[in-house]
């Protein structure tokens, strides 16, 4: 999957321009600003090994990290927030110079940030945003709120109530629609949520959409840790409790491919057949590419790995230099004790007329996975 790690073509250049000399490292308190690449080291740690995503993220940072000459010391913690907290502590006790981290649990790190903090350790906050703490020092992931957004109009397009353009469609409803959200203690879920109901609430208001179970909260459409199987449950208990009348569901809200997934599993096996209802997603998983080009899951969100792991790395460089990395928004991401500047990647929506200049054009994924659903290793 090295095509994956954008080695080169989405970086921004990384001009190393340290002299050689030997870095202090964490817990000196010294600065690192003069010691050579090849000296320090970057503890990286992912949240979960079971999203194809999150593998892609960890490899990509660690990648693009060690074409600049770090040394990186990549973890991760299989969704298990103890164990994240002592990957942290150990990455901080054998000398990490700055650390890179997407959050299990966006609240639960506390005294681990507060050690590095202590020790003079910069912490980057690499998509999920790290919550309740002020000892986290930038944040790089993609204008979630937009990704809800394109959701939710993903969701309208699907319908045929927009046109792919963005005007008026021809299809007036009214549609019965269903709504999943991602993991509450994930920050990301909020933004993707209220992004995507900025956009339907008001044709759930005026009669266009209908949610026919009533679960229009965030805190009843909430998936625990993005899980496909807990996300299979829910929209078979849906489909028993609001549609054993005879009624059908004609699309779904999903903020996540792999919740996609579960919601597609559900369908066809309650009967449902190709051309299901409307499913949206998120990050371009290869078998939600797949389903999409077979016309199964109707469109993704994608947002690519290589370019974010690229802005965190020069994120890394700027703070390892005593410089302060450059922030595109410095207003929004407020983690509950402080705003925390940030930068902000675009994304794409990704539907089956895409999937060739996307994804395939560009390097992500090729056409042999795309029609294996699999990634080649």
């Amino acid at each position: 999957m090295n095509k994956k790690l954008g080695l080169t073509a989405l970086g921004a250049t990384l001009a190393i321009g340290l002299t050689a000399c030997g870095g202090g490292g964490a817990g000196s308190n010294e600065s690192t600003a003069t010691a050579a690449a090849d000296d320090l080291t970057i503890g990286v740690s992912m949240p979960t090994q079971t999203s194809e995503r999150w593998i892609a993220d960890g490899n990509a940072v660690k990648s693009q990290l060690e074409k600049a000459g770090y040394k990186v010391e990549l973890q991760y913690a299989n969704d298990d927030i103890p164990t994240q907290g002592q990957q942290i502590d150990q990455m901080l006790t054998q000398g990490a110079d700055l650390l890179i981290v997407a959050a299990i649990d966006g609240t639960a790190l506390s005294s681990q940030l507060q050690a590095a903090a202590d020790a003079n350790v910069k912490v980057i906050s690499y998509d999920r945003l790290i919550r309740e703490t002020p000892n986290v020092d930038f944040y790089v992931s993609f204008d979630n709120f937009k990704v809800g957004v394109a959701q939710g109009t993903a969701l309208l397009t699907g319908l045929g109530v927009l046109n792919a353009d963005g005007s008026a469609g021809t299809k007036t409803g009214p549609f019965n629609i269903e709504l999943f959200a991602g993991s509450l203690d994930d920050n990301n879920a909020g933004f993707f949520f209220d992004g995507a109901m900025s956009v339907l609430q008001p044709k759930i208001d005026d009669g266009t959409l209908v949610v026919k179970s009533g679960q229009t909260t965030i805190e009843q459409a909430a998936t625990l840790r993005w899980a496909q199987e807990t996300a299979q449950k829910r929209m078979e208990d849906l489909l028993t409790g609001s549609y054993s009348d005879g009624t059908k569901v004609d699309g779904v809200l999903s903020p996540y491919d792999g919740i996609s997934r579960g919601i597609i599993t559900a369908l066809q096996g309650n009967g449902y057949t190709t051309p299901l209802p409307i499913v949206t997603g998120q990050d371009a998983e290869i078998a939600s590419v797949k389903l999409i080009n077979d016309g199964v899951q109707s469109s993704t969100i994608f947002k690519d790995t290589r370019a974010l792991a690229s802005q965190a790395v020069t994120a890394a460089e700027a703070f390892l230099k005593d410089q302060t990395p450059e922030a595109n928004d410095t207003t929004t991401y407020n983690n509950g004790v402080k705003v925390v500047p940030s930068y902000l990647l675009p994304v794409e929506t990704v539907y089956k007329a895409d999937i060739q200049s996307k994804l395939i054009d560009s390097g992500y994924w090729t056409a042999d996975e795309v029609a294996k659903g699999q990634a080649d290793k």
